[in-house]
């Protein structure tokens, strides 16, 4: 066993947080099983999400990061323990929690337009006008930047377009939860930054809640309220949630001598290794 993380400047809290909660993970066990044998993914897994709030889940390859992810968004069912939205089970996928992957998705044969119109017209088809759908379709691509390719294909732009059309999209679904698996992963430095910036102002206007998978360190820090951190697997468990108390708005380059900032990332990287180290010496 390894000891806790004790950053300067900022609260570890347990992961069970009192009260009603948004989104409510409550011992959550999931196995897959494979040639007859049990394989054990995540065990006892508990989380208090609040309405708002930006969560990150960090950890090393392994630890079960991607189906916790698929749990919330109900693309995979818990083997045991629940997943709690607005006190409702979570079994199967929804439009209230949308989905951005590190791939984007996007259908290769429509326009940026028709990407987004296609989720639009799936939720609202029968709640909003055609003309309401359409204006609704362009506020989204504008949310993002998008509105000026509305008629180019996907094989017309460049990767981090291509990702900020994911975005669109979701957030076009109007969710109560925004999930993205590594969103930015597959970007070079300067177009993830560029998006990290753009999530946070998102975040900032529309105050959606907000769960995002990363292996980054410094993202998670810049556009977290908390940061949820994952032991090893198999059979991982949430080992610290680090409250990184930065004040929003953030801005990237005042952040970099910021003392709290250096703390919450010294934490995290700090249980990172620690665990790391652990693998290794086993």
């Amino acid at each position: 066993m390894i000891a806790p993380v004790e950053p300067r400047s900022h609260t570890i809290r347990n992961a069970r947080l009192p009260g009603r909660a948004f989104l409510k993970l409550e011992d959550v066990r999931k196995c897959f099983v494979r040639g007859g044998v049990e394989n054990e993914i995540l065990r006892e897994v508990s989380l208090s999400i609040e309405e708002g709030e930006f969560i990150s889940i960090i950890g090393h390859s392994g630890c079960g990061k991607s189906t916790l992810l698929n749990l919330i968004a109900g693309l995979t069912r818990v083997t045991s323990g629940a997943v709690l939205l607005e006190d409702r089970e979570v079994n199967e996928p929804g439009p209230e929690r949308a989905v951005v992957f590190q791939n984007h998705s996007l259908l290769p044969w429509l326009t940026v337009y028709d990407n987004v119109r296609i989720a639009v017209d799936k939720v609202f088809g029968s709640a909003k006008s055609r003309a309401e759908r359409h204006e609704w379709t362009m506020h989204n691509l504008d949310l993002v930047q998008m509105g000026h390719a509305k008629d180019k294909r996907p094989s017309e732009i460049s990767g981090g377009m291509k990702q900020r059309v994911g975005i669109a999209r979701a957030l076009a679904m109007e969710p109560k939860v925004l999930l993205m698996d590594e969103p930015f992963g597959a970007l070079d430095a300067l177009t993830r930054a560029h998006l990290q910036d753009q999530v946070m102002q998102i975040h900032a206007r529309l105050g959606n809640t907000a769960i995002m998978i990363t292996h980054d360190v410094d993202e998670a820090v810049l556009l977290s309220d908390r940061i949820v951190m994952m032991t090893n697997g198999p059979s991982a468990r949430i080992g610290e949630v680090l409250e990184v108390g930065i004040p929003r708005p953030r801005q990237r380059l005042e952040l970099i001598t910021d003392e709290r900032y250096i703390h919450a990332r010294e934490a995290v990287l700090k249980f990172l290794y620690e665990r790391h180290r652990y693998v290794e010496a086993a």
